[in-house]
């Protein structure tokens, strides 16, 4: 064999590959087996707008014997450039409808380019899904702390799916539900003997309006009693009123204190007042006696009523004083 004959079979085989790439026979056959009219030249085109012939093909044919043969061709190529998934939105079809729900092609093609599983959004229809909450923490009107944990039972609401709100909403509405109802109950005794309430109030406020599913049901799991919220409040705010009084009590100590200081003050400068005083006495008297108004006996007058003063003061102190002095 020559190495012509083996470059041209090199090419042969080669252009094959290329022709059954571009040209899927066998998945034409096979769709017309399976009662799929397509051609040949639309697998072609398929290929040269960039478009898989076997995810289009095998939907059609899925579609097909699933008795849904309203999906046309070019619906689906529509759906795959637009960014879709043919193979999920068909999938969903055909549930629904063996389910007898109410699915059209334009609703679960919108649902899928909305970013959400239509498929599963199907399955959820037919089997709810049940969601654990966290646990919410409430209080009821006696102070005490109740802890609270439910599951919602819900199942998707395939007309709301386009601009519904989540998983996230239903919980953070069924936790407002919670606490809202548990606060409104007068003991939280009321609350552990009917649990059951809690529930009742919550499913009847219409927690799914605007969301992507439908509340089945309500059920608390659990409910534990926490602190003693009441009582604990009213311990910070009898600290917090102490020490308002310790401040207020410390601030009027501060003012007497500093009155005394002032009063201390000015009793100091009185008897510097009363000594520069008493100074001027010696030289009121010598002045006196210089000019005649002063006399002799008029000097030991007034030293005998300083004596006597002097001995009244001394036998009018007590008798602790005294021994004191004396000591």
């Amino acid at each position: 064999m020559t190495i012509l004959s083996i470059i041209g079979m090199a090419v042969l085989v080669v252009l094959i590959i290329l022709f059954f790439y571009y040209v899927p026979f066998f998945l034409w056959l096979s769709a017309k087996v399976s009662g799929v009219n397509i051609s040949l030249i639309q697998l072609f085109l398929m290929r040269i707008r960039k478009v898989p012939p076997t995810t289009i093909v095998n939907a059609m044919i899925e579609a097909h014997k699933a008795g849904l043969k309203t999906i046309r061709r070019d619906d689906l190529e529509a759906h795959y450039l637009a960014g879709g998934h043919v193979v999920r939105v068909v999938h969903a079809l055909v549930s629904a409808n063996k389910a007898n729900i109410d699915l059209s092609f334009q609703m679960a093609t919108a649902i899928d380019l909305a970013g959400r599983d239509v498929d599963e959004a199907v399955q959820m229809s037919v089997n709810p899904k049940v969601i654990d909450t966290p646990v919410v923490s409430s209080v009821a009107k006696d102070g005490i702390q109740l802890l609270a944990k439910a599951r919602v039972t819900v199942r998707a609401n395939i007309k709301q799916l386009v601009g519904g709100a989540g998983e996230e909403t239903i919980l953070a509405r069924v936790g407002e539900g919670i606490v809202s109802s548990i606060g409104s109950s007068d003991t939280h005794k009321m609350v552990l003997e009917n649990p059951d309430s809690i529930s009742k109030l919550v499913l009847s406020k219409g927690l799914d309006a605007g969301t992507a599913f439908e509340i089945l049901s309500i059920d608390i799991a659990d409910v534990d009693v926490g602190k003693n919220i009441g009582a604990n409040l009213q311990m910070d705010q009898a600290e917090a009123d102490k020490n308002i009084a310790q401040a207020r009590a410390e601030s009027r100590r501060a003012m007497a204190v500093a009155e005394e200081q002032e009063m201390k003050a000015k009793a100091q400068e009185a008897r510097a007042k009363v000594i520069e005083a008493e100074a001027e006495v010696p030289r009121a008297m010598a002045e006196a006696f210089r000019s005649g108004n002063l006399g002799i006996m008029d000097y030991c007058k007034i030293k005998n009523i300083e004596a006597d003063t002097q001995m009244r003061e001394t036998i009018a102190k007590p008798a602790g004083a005294k021994a004191g002095k004396k000591e």
